[in-house]
């Protein structure tokens, strides 16, 4: 008789990716990026425990996106008081913190719960092609394939 295979959150080995998100797409590199993160690329991936690996994300102010969405999409913030709603525009948050655009997509794809927390904080972005990760040994990514 098989038995069902159930992962353990202590048994699940994690590896370190570095991805390169120069001229892709934004919601192309957010899908791929949140299964990763959730552990879904993995033959034991189980949908209740942490079964994904840390993902480091370089590049992220050269991103791209498609269509009129630079000027047309906007990112919203309310304080809950009276008057309190900002918003600022992709391109706007690009110039000013191109991680957050990213960060806002991955947590979009990921699922409500506190798993999802747990699984974004395996997320690190940087704006740059430079990161304080390397004593992890991270591998190289290609989304593109």
């Amino acid at each position: 008789m098989t038995k069902t295979f159930s992962a353990k959150p202590g048994e699940v080995p994690r590896q370190w990716w570095v991805v390169d998100v120069e001229d892709m797409v934004l919601g192309r590199a957010a899908t791929q990026i949140a299964m990763i993160l959730r552990g879904k690329n993995k033959p034991e991936y189980t949908p209740h425990v942490d079964t994904g690996d840390f993902v480091v994300v370089i590049n992220a102010d050269k991103i791209k996106v498609t269509g009129a969405k630079l000027a047309q999409k906007f990112y919203y913030q309310y304080s809950g008081y009276q008057g309190g709603l900002k918003s600022i525009s992709l391109e706007k948050l690009l110039e000013k913190k191109p991680e957050m655009v990213l960060k806002t997509a991955v947590k979009g794809m990921l699922p409500r719960n506190s798993l999802s927390r747990q699984q974004l904080g395996k997320l690190k972005i940087y704006a740059s092609p430079d990161h304080p990760h390397e004593a992890q040994q991270p591998k190289k990514l290609d989304l593109l394939k």
